[in-house]
């Protein structure tokens, strides 16, 4: 008999239970939507085999990310830019035209002095227009080790480039009037040398080049450059972002070219200047949306393209799985206060999605095991093309470890959790068997390691004297708003525990 199971000569207080509401903003699920805005991976129920595992993709899950701006290959003037709006769908899903998915606010061309215009000047008004990390980090250095500043040459970062998976050769058609020998274009970043190459195109569940351009755009005008630098791209009436977003909702595909040309000059001579190099220094976090859009970059080219390998992920077996989203795993880094000097594990890392946005988000040496063999090897690619993309973001993440195999056996895993600060479950559907052995494990971390599950390891219907979950934890209970989760648009529970 197990020693877990034996009468313990101690009594140990029953445990208190307190529930708390989640303080994060409760997102707005849009019609015909999950509520799903983004898929960080985390870990699923016990395998046929006992052993736990995750898996990637909930096949019962439509999820709201769109690739593209609109159902035909020519954009309409309507089009506009959020960067937190694209959406993907997933293995099992239906095959629906990206228009019928949730629209974002539109931005429309209208006239100088009108409503919509002063709305559009609001937007970018330098006072509100400033990107800020949400958790500023004073320990820690944002700068990229290999940033490249103007001088020398560079390695090339091994990217895989936007034309290498939404391409004319991958059944697209070229947009805004474009003809076949000129859709080719070339987008500079600011930590970097070398340029991502894209294809002005369109296709069905594809990157959308023009979209990706402008939200790079927007993103090194906001977050990079102090005001002074960024006005030649946010001028409201003559700004690069204002130029390409004209040009993409009137069709015109020589213009919105002509303006991402003057974009990569402009960017290339602050980089010379050194600019890019001592704004980054002086940061000390990356804001969450920046976050968000780099993740779906690596994304974008690795996992999607190959999304039906994890198809087999189906509900009523044991391969049955559910997600955590951004906005969720921001909320548990901050309830947790993850910080760059601390150690984070997920146990089932699935294709690495939290793994990874704990190590951008936070700067943590960041740790993930799994066992699934394809989502291993999507887990592997995107950390690879993860190294390559925050180089060319100039942005140092935390190191990055990921584990194949039983989390319970991984010896490297296990070591890790005994240095751990934060440690991520989804034990949503595990077994009690499998509960029981991670209450084994939980052993052996350290006073005051934060364990975050969506259920409690700690039980009513247990008596409390045979309760080692109760001897070794603090739980402290909580709910989470709608739009959190994959599997439902609705409200529920989570567990933050605390090891005694």
């Amino acid at each position: 008999m197990s020693i877990f199971n034996q009468k313990s000569k101690f009594k140990v207080k029953t445990e208190v239970r307190k529930v708390k509401q989640a303080v994060a903003p409760t997102p707005q699920k849009k019609p015909g939507s999950s509520g799903a805005v983004s898929r960080p991976s985390l870990s699923a129920p016990s395998s046929a085999h006992g052993t736990p595992r995750a898996s990637p993709i909930p096949s019962s899950l439509h999820h709201a990310r769109r690739l593209q701006s609109a159902s035909s290959p020519e954009y309409s003037s309507s089009s506009s830019i959020n960067p937190t709006s694209r959406k993907r769908r997933a293995p099992g899903s239906s095959s629906r035209s990206p228009a019928t998915a949730s629209p974002a606010p539109v931005l429309s061309d209208s006239e100088p002095g009108s409503d919509d215009d002063d709305d559009w000047r609001d937007r970018f008004d330098p006072s509100k227009r400033r990107k800020r990390a949400h958790t500023e980090d004073p320990d820690r250095r944002l700068r990229h080790p290999k940033l490249w500043s103007g001088q020398g040459e560079e390695e090339k970062p091994a990217i895989v480039h936007a034309v290498d998976v939404a391409a004319l050769g991958e059944k697209c058609q070229p947009v805004m009037k474009l003809g076949k020998d000129e859709v080719a274009v070339r987008l500079r970043y600011p930590g970097a040398k070398y340029t991502e190459r894209y294809e002005l195109v369109w296709g069905k569940d594809k990157i959308d080049g023009a979209l990706d351009i402008m939200k790079v755009v927007k993103f090194v005008a906001s977050t990079y450059l102090t005001d002074a630098e960024a006005k030649p791209f946010h001028d409201q009436n003559s700004g690069i972002y204002r130029r390409l977003e004209k040009s993409k909702n009137t069709n015109d595909g020589n213009g919105f070219k002509a303006a991402l040309g003057e974009y990569n000059d402009q960017l290339l001579v602050l980089q010379k200047k050194g600019a890019i190099a001592k704004n980054l220094d002086g940061m000390r976090g990356v804001p969450r949306e920046l976050v968000e859009f780099i993740l779906d970059q690596v994304y974008d080219r690795t996992v999607a393209p190959k999304v039906d390998l994890l198809a087999k992920y189906e509900n009523g077996t044991d391969n049955v799985y559910g997600e955590l989203l951004h906005p969720f795993i921001s909320d548990i880094f901050d309830r947790t206060k993850l910080s760059s000097d601390m150690v984070f594990v997920d146990l089932g890392s699935g294709v690495g999605n939290v793994t990874l946005q704990a190590a951008l988000e936070r700067g943590c040496e960041s740790w993930g095991c799994e066992m699934m063999e394809n989502a291993c090897n999507l887990a592997e690619a995107q950390k690879k093309e993860f190294s390559a993309r925050c180089r060319l973001w100039g942005i140092a993440p935390g190191k990055v470890h990921l584990e194949r195999g039983d989390f319970r056996k991984s010896e490297r895993t296990l070591a890790a959790l005994k240095r751990a600060d934060v440690v991520l479950v989804n034990n949503q559907a595990f077994t009690s068997q499998l509960n029981d052995h991670l209450i084994n494990i939980f052993l052996d971390l350290k006073i005051g390691c934060k364990v975050v599950s969506l259920k409690t390891f700690v039980h009513d219907n247990k008596i409390a004297e045979n309760d080692v979950a109760s001897s070794i934890l603090d739980v402290e209970h909580l709910t989470y708003p709608e739009g959190y989760v994959s599997w439902t648009g609705a409200p529920g529970t989570f567990c933050i525990s605390t090891r005694k």
